[in-house]
């Protein structure tokens, strides 16, 4: 984590004129956001299709105290239905919205790579709060009335990536009750204020 530091620390020297630069003591806070698709898994892929969401993830840092960071998030992701669920019953449009707030830990484990590029493994885990919203639409002719149903869940997230300075990939296993599905993200990762 100390050679993390270090060559963030000598990027991001210009900011810092007439400092003296050690990666012994270094904190800060980064902003990042990440895009990418949504994989349903279990029962909630007996329903919906792949899906994709966006995040946006403030996190902190003080490796004199801290061997982690810590983060917290918001972001959106959306489920379509899948058309095998459309076949086999009533419905004729199901589609799942959901607003995830995840407060949690990531730690950044020593780099694999450092010739060409700065390659650093890391793993998350994170509690969240998400807000559901489903839509449920029958074909004419069932007698059924659409309806919008609103719910919220507690649940977890665990995940690892890989991190390449400001670029990373993500690939989490996120568990809610009946709603299970496997994150990737491609994020990008900026510090807003770094201090040594």
């Amino acid at each position: 984590m100390k050679k993390y530091f270090t060559i963030l620390l000598i990027i991001l020297s210009s900011f810092n004129f007439g400092k003296e630069l050690t990666s012994d003591k270094a904190r800060g806070f980064f902003l990042a956001i990440g895009v990418g698709p949504r994989l349903p898994v279990f029962d909630f892929a007996s329903s919906s299709e792949l899906g994709y969401g966006f995040n946006l993830e403030l996190s902190y840092t003080d490796n004199e105290y801290l061997p982690f960071f810590i983060f917290s998030k918001i972001g959106f992701e959306t489920f379509p239905g899948s058309n095998d669920f459309y076949k086999m019953t009533d419905y004729s449009n199901f589609s799942t919205n959901v607003l995830p707030i995840n407060l949690g830990v990531r730690y950044f484990f020593p780099p694999v790579l450092e010739q060409i590029v700065l390659i650093i493994p890391f793993s998350e885990f994170s509690l969240a709060y998400s807000y559901y919203e489903k839509l449920h639409q029958f074909k004419s002719g069932t007698g059924k009335s659409n309806f919008l149903e609103s719910n919220s869940k507690i649940g977890i997230s665990a995940g690892a990536g890989i991190s390449m300075f400001l670029t990373e990939f993500l690939v989490t296993y996120n568990y809610y009750t009946d709603n299970q599905f496997v994150g990737f993200d491609l994020k990008v990762r900026l510090p807003l204020f770094i201090s040594f």
